[in-house]
């Protein structure tokens, strides 16, 4: 596994990251299992994949539990990152959780169900509209000052709220959707994280499945799939979006890889310190995304690539 740095002063970690939010939150809730979960945690751990992605959200609460018993004994091999700021509930998830003592207590939680004493970067999840940033990322700020957090990360902001944040600590990640089919944070965002060296994290790397060739058609999604309910995913847009996965399964048949390579490496080519996590919990795809890594694509094809149009329906 090629390896980079979380950030300009981060630790190493391996160039594909693994988030692990379906392993138990959104995506086929009739299909978890712990065990193999675990298993996939600790096999990403020997291909190199180190830098784990969870948050308090996800379960709720269950995905932080099910990723400290896979580190338990492990955590020095591990970059762990989780995330805070939102509540959940019956109606869905909300970002109104930003105060700092929301923001305290939620870390402290975190640090319970993960086993850990510290967590290598905590993202707030989603700026809380009725709390001024500065108040948030100080709150976080102080924490790193305490030795519970190591770095700080904003996840889906705007250039502006990425440098009014980092006039008060800086800002070692940025997570966003982003992919061959969401690029929409592969501009402003995408450029002020190369110029400054911060870490870029694109979550739902392969079009939240459509990019690894899993799904064709609406009902190809397990019952209970939350996609089902999202606007890509619809019958219209998937005939559409076809099209655009049949380009990338021409590039990803001339050199002998998958789908899935073709996405992720086409992605690590926006910048040395993009670090894609897709999420998986089947050993078989770990194993397929990791090997992405290894995946040079040429000037033709990343010319072929950056020309695709823009996908069906919005990913939200």
């Amino acid at each position: 596994m090629r390896t980079t740095t979380l950030g300009k002063n981060g630790p190493v970690v391996g160039r594909i990251g693994l988030g692990t939010m379906g392993m138990s939150f959104g995506y086929d809730p009739n299909g978890r299992d712990d065990d193999t979960s675990v298993k996939v945690i600790h096999r990403a751990l020997e291909l190199g994949v180190n830098l784990l992605d969870t948050a308090d959200v996800y379960g709720p609460f269950t995905n932080e539990e099910l990723v400290g018993r896979a580190i338990a004994g492990r955590r020095a091999e591990v970059v762990l990152s989780t995330k805070g700021g939102q509540t959940v509930d019956e109606n869905g998830i909300h970002p109104n959780a930003g105060r700092p003592d929301q923001l305290r207590a939620a870390v402290d939680a975190s640090l319970r169900r993960l086993g850990t004493e510290y967590v290598d970067l905590y993202f707030i999840h989603r700026l809380d509209p009725s709390v001024p940033l500065e108040e948030s990322w100080g709150a976080l700020a102080e924490l790193v000052q305490a030795g519970k957090l190591r770095a700080l990360g904003l996840s889906e902001v705007s250039l502006e709220e990425i440098r009014r944040a980092e006039k008060v600590h800086p800002v070692t990640a940025v997570q966003s959707e982003a992919s061959l089919f969401t690029r929409g944070s592969l501009g402003d965002v995408l450029a002020h994280c190369n110029e400054q060296g911060i870490a870029f994290m694109p979550y739902s790397p392969l079009g939240r499945g459509v990019l690894a060739g899993a799904f064709s058609k609406p009902s190809d999604l397990p019952e209970g799939d939350w996609r089902k309910f999202l606007p890509r995913f619809g019958e219209e847009a998937m005939a559409h979006n076809n099209a655009i996965v049949d380009v990338v399964r021409g590039i990803a048949d001339r050199h002998g890889v998958t789908l899935s390579q073709v996405a992720l490496a086409w992605l690590l080519e926006q910048g040395e310190h993009v670090i894609p996590i897709p999420g998986t919990k089947r050993l078989k795809y770990l194993e397929d995304n990791a090997a992405g890594a290894d995946v040079r694509l040429s000037a033709e094809d990343l010319a072929q690539l950056d020309a695709l149009p823009e996908p069906l329906g919005a990913s939200e």
